[in-house]
């Protein structure tokens, strides 16, 4: 059943003393999970390690007090009762033939500590990274290093008790002592551990020689090192330092598992960057290197896949997102189920729940996350409490979509209406904006496989009132109608209308997503929505010729996108656009050719020229057939209706995706409300 082509990712492949047995390796990922989530950790690596992957890996996992990074919650592995909770762990994983590995590190400068009350470790004491506690790192001494080395061997001895196969030495993302004095800018010492690059290495060197003989017999040991830092100009290059820690180190460790820094780069969105973006600075690392080599790049094609590994770019093919989208990608990819592999979208909701600190999410996968917390799996659902009942979805977006595809795996039999002339509801315009047209995989892989199931009537262009829906006669009735963008300016900081929102000029989301696009002149975008509407549909404008000024009373451009990942690079190409840019300022009213703005702190106000406004401050949700519906009800003229995703509360995909699947799992085990 395999295509051919694709036998070279099914081949194992030896890693120091173990050998994993196809060449698909799900690398260390946050998940948000840790210590006190253990179950939730177990079921979220086993679905991987039973969907084919070879090698399943946990996260950072620290190997010392003064490493702690809370509030996230990571794994840890600095004392011994911790090698019971994670042996449980290799345990799920091993049971399906995977090899289990686990990433040890200690985050320097970039972990406060705070959990234990440490002071954080640095080579030359700066503030911690990603974090605003007021405290410094302390610079690390020489008794101090020798500490951090036995650290690292006493966690990898008892990573090797857990039963791990594969042990990290991580130096990666920014988030690493390792990492820190390797860099000019962070390594200012003048002993034998700073100044020259030989020095500077040192300690990289004798970590990965300690573990080495601590373990190496009968685990492989792996480096995860950042071969360029891409966040801000560094000596870690791939033309420089980073490709001579390589060349000085290249047959130490049993693997390379390399990216690039930081996670903004590393896990780059789709909006921003391509499948595969790393290659050009990893690609020389086969070249210097005897060890296999495992890289990342957001992988969901089998040829892509294929492609890295006859170029001689990778060994192994590296997934974070990719494995939370689909845990099963391997097996469907052995069995050639290419068209049921839901691939990522790339748009890090994933990592958007790991930065808030909570348990992973994701779009395309509404069961990650899930698998202990609601027993959900990510391919299987359970059977139809009555397969002849009859189930009417109304409105075709990700809520209804998926709705409507986990009663039909359930064996229900399913319709499914929308309104509209495409699937995908708020997808069909937003997929066509600048920079989204991969998360049009969220409608085509649930209408790929709704179109494949007899048991499932799909019906376009069928706008339904209640009466109609009454005459239907199903069992249940979901509605999942969306939701539509305010045009009268109420949101964060507007618990009234704007003054002037009803002027012929004002235009809200809605009407851009229509195409009512302005073809010129002085534009302000006003942003209360704090994701990524304002921001695309300003790139919209200015590639329309406008000349485009984005206000929001946030502190920064779509705040919310600092947990995506992409901020950074919502500036970076707002700046490349010529878009203006105004934080923390209000619009408190709009005139004829201008805004007068309120700075949020002070209260000073301006005038911002204006030809055009457009509004994008939230959105309303479209429950009106839901409620018409809630009163036939009460007469009984229909049993049972429900409403899902936008058109119960406007919000992320990933919320609609979840209430979808919700509805569908829940489906003859509850009575819905409503």
């Amino acid at each position: 059943m395999r295509d051919p082509r694709y036998d070279i990712l099914f081949e194992p492949l030896q890693i120091g003393p173990v050998r994993t047995k196809n060449r698909f390796y799900v690398v260390p990922h946050a998940t948000a999970m840790g210590m006190p989530a253990l179950d939730e950790m177990i079921a979220f690596r086993k679905a991987r390690a039973e969907g084919g992957w070879g090698v399943v890996c946990l996260e950072e996992t620290m190997i010392h007090e003064t490493s702690d990074h809370a509030p996230l919650p990571d794994p840890r592995m600095y004392n011994d009762k911790y090698i019971e909770p994670l042996s449980r762990v290799v345990a799920a994983v091993k049971e399906y033939g995977a090899l289990a590995g686990i990433e040890l590190a200690h985050a320097g400068a970039s972990g406060p500590a705070i959990n234990h009350r440490e002071h954080p470790l640095s080579p030359t004491g700066k503030f911690p990274h990603y974090f605003i506690n007021p405290i410094s790192a302390r610079t690390i001494d020489r008794q101090d290093i020798t500490n951090f080395r036995q650290w690292y061997r006493d966690a990898a001895l008892r990573a090797r008790k857990a039963g791990f196969d594969i042990i990290y030495v991580y130096c990666a993302h920014n988030l690493s002592l390792l990492q820190d004095f390797l860099d000019t800018r962070t390594n200012k010492r003048t002993d034998e551990y700073g100044g020259v690059f030989e020095n500077r290495v040192r300690l990289l060197r004798e970590t990965l020689s300690d573990v080495k003989d601590a373990v190496g017999d009968t685990c492989a040991v792996a480096v995860r090192f950042a071969v360029e830092d891409r966040r801000r100009p560094s000596n870690i290059t791939a033309l420089e330092d980073g490709r001579r820690v390589v060349e000085a180190l290249a047959d130490v460790p049993d693997l390379w598992d390399v990216n690039v820094s930081d996670w903004a780069w590393d896990s780059g969105s789709s909006r921003f960057f391509e499948e595969g973006q790393q290659e050009p600075f990893i690609d020389f690392v086969k070249k210097v290197t005897n060890k296999p080599v495992v890289g990342v790049g957001r992988f969901t094609s089998p040829d892509a896949m294929v492609s890295q590994i006859k170029r001689g770019v990778l060994d192994l093919i590296g997934a974070a997102r990719p494995s939370i989208a689909d845990p099963f990608l391997p097996n469907k990819i052995d069995t050639g189920r290419h068209d049921d592999i839901r691939e990522c979208i790339g748009c890090n909701a994933c990592t958007a729940e790991v930065m808030t600190y909570s348990r992973i999410r994701c779009t395309q996968n509404p069961s990650a996350g899930e698998e202990h917390v609601n027993g959900w799996h990510p391919e299987n659902v359970p059977e139809a409490h009555d397969p002849d009942a009859s189930i009417l979805v109304v409105g075709g977006g990700p809520a209804g979509l998926e709705a409507a595809h986990t009663l039909a795996k359930r064996g229900y039999q399913v319709s499914i209406a929308d309104a509209g002339s495409e699937w995908g509801g708020r997808l069909v315009r937003e997929r066509r904006m600048p920079r989204l047209s991969a998360w049009g995989r969220v409608v085509d892989y649930r209408v790929s496989q709704l179109q494949t199931m007899p048991n499932v009537n799909m019906y376009l262009e069928s706008p339904l009132n209640a009466d109609d829906i009454v005459g239907f006669g199903a069992d249940h009735i979901i509605i999942a109608t969306g939701a539509k963008w305010r045009g009268e300016g109420v949101g964060r900081h507007h618990d009234e209308p704007i003054t002037g929102h009803d002027l012929s000029h004002v235009l809200c989301a809605e009407d851009i997503l229509n195409g009512h696009v302005p073809s010129g002149g002085s534009v302000v975008v006003y942003d209360e929505d704090y994701y990524y509407m304002a921001a695309v549909i300003a790139d919209r404008l200015a590639k329309a010729g406008c000349k485009v000024t984005y206000v929001t009373t946030a502190s920064d451009p779509s705040p919310w996108t600092h947990n995506t990942l992409e901020l950074v690079h919502v500036i970076n190409s707002m700046n490349e656009a010529g878009i203006a840019i105004v934080v923390g300022t209000m619009i408190t009213s709009i005139d004829e050719g201008s805004v007068t703005a309120s700075r949020l702190l002070d209260g000073a106000e301006s005038r911002i020229d204006a030809d055009t406004v457009v509004l994008v401050t939230g959105q309303i949700s479209d429950d009106e057939l839901y409620q018409e519906l809630v009163a036939k009800r009460e007469v009984g003229l229909i049993r049972s209706v429900e409403r899902i995703g936008d058109c119960l509360g406007a919000g992320q995909i990933a919320q609609a995706t979840y209430d979808g699947r919700k509805a569908g799992i829940r489906f003859g085990e509850l009575t819905p409300t409503g």
